[in-house]
């Protein structure tokens, strides 16, 4: 798929082919939560370490009035296994109705396309707007994974899986409901953030 066709424009939110150098501006100021969620996966990381192991698959990023907020995709991990990942800055919320077109409608078929069996997503279990968005995108919550963090931390795995017709299920909420309840899950997200200090989530 070439630059002019993986092109998707929603609002002001611009889905464009990931890039070294975007990925690393976002991987250098990601919101707390996503910061939390790679920390405690990673004994060390960095921006251009996450940039680069992030830029195997099928790599995506969101802009927003033109600047880098938010990297997302899926990237094989062996025949048939994928893993789907996400995470962004602190705009990365008002990116989210884009992202979620543009998962169903591209991403979904491109990982369909190359044949995957099964597509996973994990998430820090304390992590509820991720947790929200998987569901809405169609993943199964399949179990909890104690202590999956390298600090003890509790995960929770979803999936899609070809028998449960992934490439179907992914496509299966209209873009409205989809991006309705997300931007309703922000902005929920965003009154904790004045009540509580800054929090934020991360999918993959």
């Amino acid at each position: 798929m070439t630059r002019r066709q993986a092109h998707t424009t929603i609002s002001s939110v611009r889905i464009i082919p990931a890039t070294l150098r975007d990925l690393s501006y976002i991987a250098a100021n990601l919101r707390p939560e996503d910061r939390a969620e790679i920390d405690c996966q990673f004994d060390t990381w960095s921006p251009a370490l996450l940039a680069q192991t992030a830029l195997q698959g099928f790599a995506y990023v969101a802009e927003l009035d033109g600047n880098p907020e938010a990297g997302f995709g899926a990237a094989e991990q062996r025949g048939g296994l994928w893993i789907a990942w996400s995470w962004g800055t602190r705009r990365m919320r008002r990116c989210a109705p884009g992202i979620t077109e543009f998962f169903h409608a591209v991403l979904a078929r491109q990982v369909a396309a190359r044949g995957a069996w099964r597509v996973e997503a994990r998430a820090l279990a304390a992590n509820e707007l991720a947790l929200r968005w998987l569901a809405r995108l169609g993943a199964t919550q399949r179990c909890l994974l104690p202590g999956y963090g390298r600090n003890g931390e509790d995960f929770l795995l979803y999936d899609w899986t070809r028998t449960s017709h992934f490439g179907e299920s992914w496509n299966h909420v209209p873009f409205s409901k989809a991006a309705g309840a997300e931007a309703a899950a922000a902005d929920t997200d965003h009154r904790r953030q004045g009540r509580a200090g800054a929090r934020s989530s991360s999918t993959g």
